[in-house]
């Protein structure tokens, strides 16, 4: 079978990589012998093993009859959807690593290949090399998925590990990030919390069986955590984590990207580093927990060769995906209920007059005091917090 990379950056060279490392083993889970064909990328590649497979025309994969699997990995909405939809039409099977894509187009795309009777799969689009898509597409779809709550962007977690341990402010940890290439020149997606907000999406979407528009998810990244609120976690026996959540609720789906303070008992409290993990809480599984490198060459390679080898398997065969182009609309997150951690510059009267109970810290900022309040609505607590006037910061606080 000949496969075709769109693609040729950090995962489209893993690839091309782990196809070559694990040729043997591969050829015999795919039932065939596999090999890139072509390398489509706007630049050459003098002295690379691929250069003589380099194209820079996209048609002549979709005219080439041979190619059977092709793999998106330019990222980006634009062009990979105009290049993406033509293979499918082409009659081409795709996977992709693309998460802005899949989030944005991933309906559409799906049922196109329904259509044509190819294959769009996409797990590498979330937890990168962590097996997510496809427990959920068919191992657990006999449960009722009640709660999906991870960690699924690796920078951040690097960023919020770094700054626990060593007590490092936030734009120290940056230039950290950056310069070990865990951070994008510009970070933007990763520190405002989009990349998380795109893989819950994708995830909530797959789960309700409907398009849930990223935009219409509350996201809230790390770039207002201080080394003042590292201190404070520490001082309440928890860590601060960004989680992306998705949640069953009475009248639908509710979901939300933010800096929680988690625990020592919380399952996700000892993910550190570049790692993620997602938690998925199913009514008659209960819980469950995926683990591993959510980003990287290699892993998020693996999990795309892991889709070649399936579609592979199924080349006459359309692996049917739940989710359609009928919009989902989430249940407003200021219903959405926490304890929340509040730095402010006040006095206890004050704080008790307007917040009524709260538990304060026993370690405080120079001019300032830090509590918890009681279990309320995040529209509740918006009102409080304006009432008060005062405040420095706010982390909501994980059960």
């Amino acid at each position: 079978m000949k496969v075709a990379v769109m693609g040729y950056g950090t995962i489209g060279s893993g690839v091309v990589e782990v196809l070559d490392i694990n040729r043997d083993s591969i050829a015999r889970r795919a039932g065939m012998p596999l090999e890139v064909k072509y390398v489509l990328d706007l630049r050459d590649f003098p002295g690379d093993p691929i250069e003589n497979k380099v194209v820079h025309d996209y048609k002549t994969i979709v005219k080439d009859p041979e190619v059977g699997i092709v793999v998106e990995t330019m990222g980006g909405v634009d062009p990979a959807y105009t290049f993406v939809k033509e293979m499918l039409c082409a009659g081409k099977h795709v996977t992709t690593s693309n998460k802005a894509l899949v989030a944005e187009k991933g309906a559409e795309l799906i049922a196109l290949a329904k259509e044509k009777q190819v294959n769009f799969m996409f797990e590498a689009s979330v937890g990168g090399g962590i097996p997510i898509i496809r427990p959920l597409n068919s191992c657990l779809t006999a449960d009722e998925i009640e709660e999906i709550t991870g960690i699924v962007n690796g920078t951040t977690n690097y960023m919020l590990t770094k700054m626990t341990e060593e007590g490092l402010e936030f734009d120290d940890v940056l230039k950290d990030a950056q310069a070990r290439g865990y951070a994008e020149k510009d970070p933007t997606a990763d520190i405002e919390g989009y990349d998380a907000c795109r893989k819950i999406a994708i995830l909530t979407s797959l789960v309700c069986g409907q398009q849930v528009d990223f935009e219409d998810i509350y996201t809230e990244g790390i770039t207002k955590i201080t080394a003042a609120d590292i201190r404070y976690a520490d001082a309440l026996g928890r860590r601060i984590k960004l989680l992306a959540q998705s949640r069953k609720v009475k009248d639908g789906y509710v979901a939300m990207v933010a800096p929680f303070l988690l625990p020592e008992n919380h399952p996700l409290y000892s993910v550190n580093d570049v790692f993620n993990a997602i938690f998925v809480h199913g009514n008659v599984l209960g819980d469950a927990m995926f683990y591993g490198s959510g980003a990287g060459k290699l892993p998020t390679a693996s999990a795309v060769v892991a889709d070649i080898v399936e579609i592979a398997k199924h080349m006459d065969t359309n692996i049917a995906v739940e989710w359609s182009s009928q919009k989902l609309q989430l249940v407003d997150s200021a219903g959405m209920e926490h304890r929340f951690f509040v730095r402010a510059h006040a006095n206890r009267d004050e704080i008790a007059q307007i917040f009524s109970a709260v538990t304060y810290t026993a370690e405080a900022e120079p001019g300032e005091i830090g509590f918890v309040t009681e279990r309320m609505s995040e529209a509740d607590y918006a009102a409080k917090a304006a009432e008060l006037g005062t405040v420095v910061g706010m982390i909501r606080m994980a059960d």
